[in-house]
């Protein structure tokens, strides 16, 4: 593959300019799961009017009658009633086939309407439906998010936004009632290609630090005690200090985030390391450790169960017994 797909943008109509959407405006969810719960609650209480829907229906309606807004009968319904939707979804495919599929949102929406993804999608993949919607005289824009649950419920997430500058300034008001930070990354897909990259960082960290624990404890140190030197020295990162301790040594699994997404979100990385032609080895390499593990614990598991899947590797979840300094255990 070429990087020519990286080094084109979309063409820049000038009829993109638009009222930038401030409450009470009428605004699609499609997905309100861990994530997108939180983060419509956050629209709710700035006062935007919601249409939303979920293929559990009565997520959404439990959603209406906590934080108000209205569940739609379909896509197509929804789209009819609002001038921007935003999409919170597992993955790519699934964000074409709402968008773009039989009775999806493209049939009912405005010419001119925005639809905002703020999904983990494939960079690829966006570009690609975004000439399609503008193809129907629609807008995207790609704003997916980093922070996890407890960070979308005090909307101190952190996004970083691709597209049309106009688009993103429209669509801005929304954006800073869900995330502190709001980082412009450039044209459509660049913002779904940091994401990518940025939980290819992560699920290395993670799965590294896991590692290290393991062969800590291997050898008599204190799990808790690693992690407290590793957070007082260079191997600090956002696993040691966030997952460690708190999901995977309480072995409480429930971040959130779950292994199967972690997978491919390190999959779109890998992706994107092939279709620019840079080398990757490191990132190939973790993208198959966890697709390994995401086969054998179910992509349902919390991400940070990877642990479980190192235990396997030596016949259980009993630690081995400790190597004493000098000499075999």
């Amino acid at each position: 593959m070429t990087a020519e797909p990286f080094e084109k943008s979309l063409a820049q109509p000038a009829a993109r300019m638009s009222a930038a959407l401030l409450p009470p405006a009428r605004i699609g969810f499609v997905g309100i799961g861990n994530m997108g719960r939180p983060m419509a609650a956050r629209l709710a209480a700035a006062g935007y009017e919601l249409h939303m829907l979920d293929r559990d229906l009565e997520a959404a309606r439990a959603f209406a009658e906590r934080h108000g807004g209205k569940v739609a009968s379909s896509l197509v319904a929804l789209a009819k009633t609002c001038p921007a939707v935003i999409t919170m979804l597992p993955d790519a495919e699934t964000v074409r086939e709402v968008v773009l599929g039989g009775g999806g949102l493209a049939d009912g929406l405005a010419a001119g309407s925005l639809v905002i993804d703020m999904s983990s999608s494939d960079p690829t993949a966006t570009r690609e439906l975004g000439l399609r919607l503008e193809e129907r005289g629609l807008f995207l824009i790609d704003a997916p998010v980093s922070g996890g649950v407890k960070r979308a419920e005090d909307a101190s997430l952190s996004t970083m936004v691709g597209g049309d500058e106009s688009l993103v300034e429209r669509a801005m008001p929304l954006l800073r009632r869900m995330a502190r930070e709001v980082f412009r990354t450039g044209p459509l897909g660049s913002g779904h290609a940091m994401k990518a990259l940025n939980n290819m960082v992560s699920a290395a960290g993670l799965w590294i630090s896991a590692e290290a624990v393991r062969v800590g404890a291997a050898f008599g140190l204190e799990p808790a005690t690693i992690v407290d030197i590793l957070n007082a020295s260079t191997g600090r990162n956002n696993s040691t200090e966030n997952k460690l301790k708190q999901q995977i040594l309480s072995r409480r699994f429930a971040s959130g985030f779950s292994l199967g997404l972690m997978a491919k979100d390190l999959h779109a990385a890998a992706h994107l390391a092939d279709a620019t032609q840079t080398a990757s080895p490191l990132l190939h390499h973790c993208a198959e450790l966890w697709r390994m593990a995401a086969d054998e614990l179910g992509g349902g598991e919390d991400h940070t169960a990877i642990v479980k899947f190192l235990e396997r590797q030596r016949g259980g979840e009993a630690s081995p017994s400790p190597v004493k300094a000098g000499g075999k255990g």
